[in-house]
């Protein structure tokens, strides 16, 4: 038993909030910046940018399941964390260095075309690599380790925090990288980046300790455990509780990706006006939140989600109302509901994580976190954007003079991604209710088996 089996402790707060915060700032600059570096700066190919979402997504599902699998096996989740973050910063900052000009310089190309070509496979496979790195430190052994050195008893405080971090991160990345990227170009960015998530990882090896009761577990073969019939059978609250992350994240995927832009294009705010708007929705759903992380340690979690959904679907539908003629008139209505869906939103992803940790058998963590990644990002990422956008598409609401500020499309986003988003969330509700029945079952059966 570790000696901190009844508390998280200081330094594994301050493990938690260094490298959870890293991470994710890391990761919202690949979801909000690398997509706009290519297609700034080496080539409008919407279709490569397609292609790397999408192969990014499958490399961190694929990656999270070896490398989840192999920490378990070694018994080590130091070592994935620490080294993986060192190299994940390296592959950060060589992103940066991939254009046309480099690929004509390095390998001596006269031909611009063959140089580009080569550029759009290089930060196509770069991107990939970068995600083998990340989502091995991240994504697999960080998330381990976090489930490793928690308890029921204070997992929803700790999973609370990690729920704000991406909220972070992303107000961090979105107010402030834009204006880095005027200021000092891309390249410099990603150098900076990668410096600082490198040096989280040297940070990581001298600072981050296993769980004294982690112990190596299991073979390769485990790859393939969690999608095991007799698992799944063994453990129907984790896999109910993970189609809630799966249908959750669907309904996020569908506006989440447009926000911005639909607040910038389609209701006409300035940088200041959204960053005032988005700002305030985060901070107090962020603080409202880490209230909330004390009470969900008290109350039932699963039926807690009930109201976590309502919260969110409420939020969505407003903001799909939220567009009137009168400037501040919408920035406060979009503004007061999207306050509204942040706090569903990460109390949502709050609850449905610590059950995720509540449910994963012990020791079994790490090989069973590709699973989780196949709820929590491939399905959403390929199903999400797939909605919103053809929403926006049959909206055909379109920007006049596209310049580089539509990013992806000629069409604007569509009010209607927000309803979508509403509809689909409101669909937890036939999950929920299943999970809380088939809970009681076994909570029941382990009694019985316990007194026997």
């Amino acid at each position: 038993m570790s000696v901190q089996a009844n508390r998280f402790g200081r330094q594994n707060w301050w493990i938690l909030i260094v490298f959870g915060l890293i991470g994710q700032i890391a990761w919202s600059v690949e979801n909000m910046y690398f997509n706009l570096f290519v297609f700034e700066t080496i080539d409008e190919n919407l279709d490569v940018v397609t292609l790397m979402v999408q192969l990014s997504g499958i490399a961190a599902t694929v990656t999270t399941l070896i490398a989840g699998t192999l920490s378990d096996k070694m018994g080590n989740r130091r070592g994935f964390i620490a080294y993986g973050y060192i190299i994940w910063g390296v592959t950060v900052a060589l992103f940066g260095m991939i254009s046309t000009e480099n690929m004509m310089k390095l390998f001596h190309i006269k031909d611009a075309a063959k140089a580009l070509t080569l550029a759009l496979v290089l930060v196509v496979v770069g991107d990939c690599i970068m995600t083998l790195f990340g989502s091995t430190a991240n994504d697999a052994a960080f998330n381990a380790w976090v489930t490793d050195n928690t308890k029921e008893s204070f997992r929803g405080k700790v999973e609370g925090v990690l729920s704000v971090m991406p909220l972070i991160a992303m107000l961090i990345v979105a107010g402030g990288f834009g204006m880095l990227v005027e200021g000092i170009g891309y390249q410099a960015l990603f150098c900076v980046l990668g410096g600082v998530i490198t040096a989280c990882g040297i940070l990581g090896v001298f600072m981050v300790k296993d769980n004294p009761a982690l112990q190596k577990k299991g073979t390769l073969k485990d790859i393939a455990y969690g999608f095991k019939p007799s698992v799944i059978k063994g453990n129907l609250p984790l896999y109910l509780t993970l189609c809630i992350v799966g249908v959750y994240g669907i309904a996020c995927q569908i506006f989440m990706p447009y926000m911005i832009i639909y607040m910038k294009t389609y209701l006409h705010f300035e940088v200041l006006d959204y960053s005032i708007v988005f700002g305030l929705a985060i901070g107090l759903g962020a603080i409202l939140n880490l209230v909330f992380g004390n009470l969900t340690d008290k109350i039932d979690k699963a039926k807690l989600l009930y109201v976590a959904a309502g919260v969110l679907s409420l939020g969505l539908a407003g903001m799909y109302f939220a567009h009137f003629d009168n400037k501040l008139v919408t920035m406060a209505v979009f503004g007061f509901f999207g306050f509204i869906m942040i706090t569903g939103y990460i109390l949502v992803a709050a609850l449905s994580g610590a059950l995720v940790r509540d449910y994963t058998p012990e020791n079994d963590a790490g090989k069973l976190q590709g699973v989780r990644m196949i709820f929590s990002v491939l399905l959403p990422m390929l199903i999400g954007p797939m909605i919103g956008n053809a929403i926006n598409k049959a909206a055909g609401n379109v920007l006049e003079n596209a310049g580089a500020d539509a990013m992806t499309t000629k069409y604007i986003p569509a009010p209607e991604i927000f309803l979508a988003g509403a509809i689909v969330a409101l669909l937890l509700f036939a999950i929920i209710p299943v999970l809380v029945k088939i809970r009681k079952k076994k909570d029941k059966r382990d009694e019985i088996e316990n007194e026997i």
